[in-house]
C-alpha cells in the first residue's frame, strides 16, 4: 500500500509539474510576444493620424515588405490614384487597400509563400483592419476587452485542449472576426485564396458554423489545406502516376480517385464493370483499369473538343441494374455507348456529386472558351480560373467535410450555369478577358497606374509561380509587380456586380418556388378539387353557354343568337379576343391599386373526404382506365380515317370526297365571316324546338354511318432483343 501511495503521489506530482511547465511555457510565450510588440512599437515610424492603430500596424508591415516608407506609400497614393478614391469618407480604407494589394502581389511572387504562417496572419489582419481602418471607427475599450478576455479565460480554461479547431473558433471574441465585405475585398487579391465570382459563396461556407463571421482558426485551416492540395497536385506530376499517362503540354492533374482499395472507382460499359483509378486533368478524364497488381494503359475521355459530350448523374449497379444513385455518366460521339463511373460509398452520394461538379467545371470552361473564341493567354487564363476553383473546392471539402450544393458552389463556371442570368456573368468575364495584356512594365503598381481598362492573367501567373505549369514568355517581365486583375482600389469589379444581380434574381426565384412547395397537395381527388375551384369562372361560363344552347329559356337564347349573329355579320367578332385581354389587364391593374402591396388572400377550397392508400390506388386505377379509353377512342378514329383515305369502304369514301369538294368550294367562294355565321347558327339552333327533331335524326344518321366504317388493320411487331442478350 505504501508503494502504491508513493507511486500515486509521484504520478500526481509529475502531472502537476508537467501542468506547471506547460503554463510556464505559455506565460513565457505571451511575455516574449509582448516584448516583440514593444520592440515593434519602438522601431515603427510615426503612425499616420488618419489610420487606426491596427491599420497602422498593417500598413507598416506592408511598407517593410515593399521596402518603401509609409510616407512614400501615402505620397504615391495621393499622386497616382484618381480623385474618386481619395474622398475623405473612404480615404483610410482605400489607402489600406492600396498598401495591402501591393504587398500581397509582391509576397505571392514567391513560390513558397503559402507555407509562411506570417502570410496567413497578415492577410487576416488586413481584413480586420479593413473593417476598422480609420481613427473614428476605433471603438475598442481596453478595459472592456480585458474584462471579457479574463472572463473567457475563467469559463473556457480547458479550451486549449479542444481537438476540433471549429469548436475553438466559435469561442473567439466577435471583435476579432471578419465580415463578408472585408473578406471579399482582400481575399481575391491572392488568386489562389478566392475568386471574385465565388468569393461570397466561399465566405458563406467557411462561416456556416460561426454566425456568418470568419474566425482566424477556420481561415488558417482552410489555407493550410489549400497548401496540401497544391503540394498534392505537384506530387501528382511524379513518375509513378504518369507511367501510364501521356499528358499534353500544359495538362495538369486536378484530382485522382480510386487509389484506396476500400474506395474504388468502377467503370461500367454495358453489363461489364471493372475497378480502377480515375484521373481528371484540365483537358480530359482518364481511367486506368486495375489489372493483376498493376494499372493498365489509361483510356482517355476528352473534355476539351466539341464532341457533344454529356456528363450527368446516373443510376447503376451490377449487370446493368439501375439500383444505386452513385454514378457519373459520360457520353460523346467518340464512344460507342455511354460510360458510367460509379463511386461506391456507404452514406449518401457526396463523392459522386463532387466528381460530377469538377468534371462539369472543366467541360463548361472549354465550352466557354469555344463560345467566345478565346485564344492564347485568354484561353489559358479561363482554364486557370477553373483549375484554381477546383483546388479551392478540394481544400474546403477535405478541411471541413462540406460540399456545397445548389448555387452556392465554389466553381465559377458551374455557378454561372446554375444562376439565372448566368450568361451575363460569362459575357462579363469574356469582356474582361478581352482586355488581357500579357506584358507589364516595371513601374506598374496595383490600382495605381490609372489604367483601369487593363487586365492581367493573375490566375495563370499563380499557376506559374506555384510551379504547376511552365513560365510562358511574355506573361511577366522579370520581377515586375503585376496589378491585380480582379480587385482595384476603391472600385467594384464588374464580375462581382453581375454575380450580385444574378443572386438577387435567384432569391426571387427561390421565394417563388417556396410558395409553390407550400401549395402542393397530395392525392388525385384533392388536386382535382383544387383545379375545379381554380377553373370555376371558366366552367361557369361554359355552363351558361350550354344553357343558352339548350333553349330552356327561349327569350335569353334568342337575344344571344341575334346579338352574336349581328356582331359576326358586322365583323366585330375579331375584336372579342382583344377586348377580353383589355378587360383582364384593367382588372389586374385595379387589383394592384386596391391591394396596395398587401399579401394575397388564401384561396379557400373545400377538401374532399380523406381516402386511405387502397382507395387512392383504386382512384388512380380508374383514372388510368379512363385515360386509356380516351386514347383507344382516338386511335380508332384515326384508323377509320385511314380506312376512308385509302378507300377501304368505297361508298363511304365517295361521299366523304364529295363533302370535301363542297367544303373547298365554300371556303374558296364564300367570305369567312359568313361561314363562321353559318356554323354558329347550325350549332346554336340545334336544340331549338323547331329544329330539334330534324337535327336529332341527322345526328343519328351520321353516327350510324360512322359505325359502319371499318378500322384499318394494325400489326404489332415485337422488337428484336438479340442485342440485349
Amino acid at each position: 500500500m505504501e508503494n502504491e501511495s508513493g507511486i500515486l503521489e509521484n504520478l500526481m506530482g509529475g502531472q502537476h509539474k508537467s501542468s506547471n511547465n506547460f503554463f510556464m511555457k505559455s506565460i513565457n510565450f505571451f511575455n516574449n510576444k509582448k516584448r516583440d510588440d514593444d520592440e515593434f512599437a519602438k522601431n515603427s515610424p510615426k503612425p499616420l493620424t488618419f489610420l487606426s492603430s491596427f491599420a497602422n500596424s498593417v500598413v507598416f508591415r506592408c511598407s517593410k515588405i515593399l521596402l518603401i516608407p509609409t510616407e512614400e506609400l501615402q505620397h504615391r497614393f495621393d499622386t497616382e490614384l484618381p480623385d474618386t478614391v481619395k474622398q475623405p469618407s473612404t480615404y483610410a480604407r482605400n489607402f489600406l487597400e492600396f498598401c495591402s494589394y501591393q504587398a500581397l502581389h509582391l509576397v505571392t511572387g514567391r513560390p513558397d509563400y503559402f507555407s509562411d504562417k506570417e502570410f496567413r496572419q497578415l492577410t487576416y489582419d488586413m481584413m480586420l483592419a479593413w473593417e476598422a481602418p480609420g481613427v473614428e471607427s476605433e471603438l475598442l475599450d481596453k478595459e472592456t476587452a480585458s474584462f471579457h478576455n479574463q472572463e473567457a479565460e475563467d469559463e473556457d480554461r480547458w479550451s486549449l485542449f479542444y481537438s476540433n479547431p471549429t469548436n475553438m473558433a466559435v469561442q473567439v471574441d466577435d471583435k476579432k472576426t471578419v465580415g463578408p465585405e472585408a473578406f471579399a475585398r482582400i481575399a481575391p487579391a491572392c488568386a489562389l485564396v478566392a475568386d471574385i465570382i465565388t468569393v461570397h459563396n466561399l465566405f458563406d461556407i467557411l462561416t456556416s458554423s460561426s454566425g456568418h463571421r470568419l474566425h482566424f482558426l477556420i481561415y488558417d485551416k482552410y489555407l493550410r489545406n489549400l497548401e496540401k492540395v497544391i503540394k498534392g497536385a505537384k506530387n501528382a506530376l511524379g513518375p509513378q502516376l504518369l507511367s501510364n499517362l501521356k499528358l499534353d503540354e500544359g495538362e495538369i492533374i486536378l484530382d485522382v480517385d480510386g487509389t484506396v482499395p476500400t474506395q474504388p472507382v468502377l467503370q461500367h460499359i454495358g453489363i461489364s464493370a471493372w475497378p480502377g483509378r480515375l484521373i481528371l486533368t484540365n483537358y480530359a478524364l482518364y481511367f486506368e483499369s486495375l489489372g493483376v497488381g498493376l494499372y493498365e494503359k489509361a483510356v482517355r475521355y476528352d473534355l476539351a473538343m466539341d464532341m457533344k459530350q454529356v456528363i450527368k448523374p446516373e443510376l447503376t449497379g451490377p449487370l446493368g441494374a439501375r439500383l444505386f444513385d452513385k454514378a457519373v455518366m459520360y457520353k460523346s460521339i467518340s464512344v460507342a455507348e455511354p460510360v458510367y463511373f460509379e463511386f461506391p460509398e456507404f452514406k449518401g452520394n457526396s463523392r459522386r456529386d463532387y466528381w460530377l461538379d469538377i468534371c462539369l467545371e472543366v467541360l463548361r470552361a472549354h465550352k466557354f472558351i469555344r463560345k467566345y473564341n478565346l485564344k492564347g493567354t485568354q484561353q489559358s487564363e479561363a482554364l486557370a480560373r477553373a483549375i484554381l476553383g477546383i483546388f479551392r473546392c478540394r481544400a474546403v471539402r477535405e478541411a471541413f467535410h462540406i460540399f456545397s450544393s445548389h448555387y452556392r458552389t465554389l466553381l465559377c463556371f458551374n455557378l454561372a450555369e446554375s444562376l439565372p442570368g448566368g450568361d451575363t456573368i460569362l459575357g462579363t468575364l469574356s469582356s474582361r478577358l478581352a482586355l488581357l495584356n500579357a506584358r507589364t512594365s516595371r513601374d506598374n503598381s496595383v490600382g495605381a497606374n490609372g489604367k483601369q481598362g487593363l487586365m492581367f492573367p493573375v490566375s495563370l501567373l499563380t499557376l506559374c509561380r506555384l510551379g504547376l505549369i511552365l513560365h510562358k514568355e511574355g506573361i511577366v517581365d522579370g520581377e515586375a509587380i503585376v496589378p491585380a486583375a480582379d480587385v482595384c482600389v476603391g472600385e467594384t469589379n464588374p464580375l462581382e456586380v453581375a454575380v450580385k444581380q444574378s443572386k438577387c434574381e435567384t432569391g426571387r426565384a427561390e421565394a417563388a418556388q417556396a410558395t409553390v412547395d407550400q401549395v402542393k397537395v397530395e392525392g388525385i381527388d384533392t388536386n382535382l378539387a383544387v383545379m375545379k375551384e381554380l377553373l370555376f369562372p371558366l366552367i361557369e361560363s361554359l355552363h351558361c353557354l350550354q344553357l343558352l344552347a339548350s333553349w330552356e329559356e327561349p327569350s335569353k337564347s334568342t337575344v344571344f343568337l341575334v346579338l352574336v349573329s349581328y356582331m359576326t355579320y358586322r365583323g366585330w367578332i375579331r375584336y372579342i379576343l382583344p377586348f377580353i385581354f383589355l378587360v383582364l389587364a384593367v382588372l389586374m391593374l385595379w387589383r394592384r391599386h386596391a391591394n396596395k402591396g398587401g399579401p394575397l388572400e388564401a384561396f379557400k377550397i373545400i377538401a374532399p373526404p380523406n381516402k386511405n392508400a387502397v382507395e387512392q390506388l383504386l382512384t388512380l386505377q380508374e383514372a388510368i382506365t379512363q385515360v386509356e379509353g380516351l386514347i383507344q377512342a382516338g386511335n380508332i378514329t384515326l384508323l377509320k380515317l385511314r380506312a376512308l383515305l385509302f378507300a377501304a369502304l368505297p361508298q363511304a369514301t365517295d361521299k366523304l370526297a364529295l363533302l370535301l369538294v363542297l367544303m373547298a368550294v365554300l371556303l374558296a367562294l364564300v367570305p369567312l365571316k359568313y361561314l363562321i355565321l353559318l356554323i354558329f347558327l347550325e350549332a346554336f339552333t340545334r336544340e331549338m324546338p323547331l329544329r330539334k327533331e330534324s337535327s336529332d335524326r341527322w345526328l343519328r344518321r351520321v353516327r350510324e354511318w360512322w359505325i359502319r366504317i371499318p378500322a384499318a388493320p394494325v400489326q404489332l411487331i415485337k422488337p428484336d432483343d438479340k442485342k440485349r442478350k
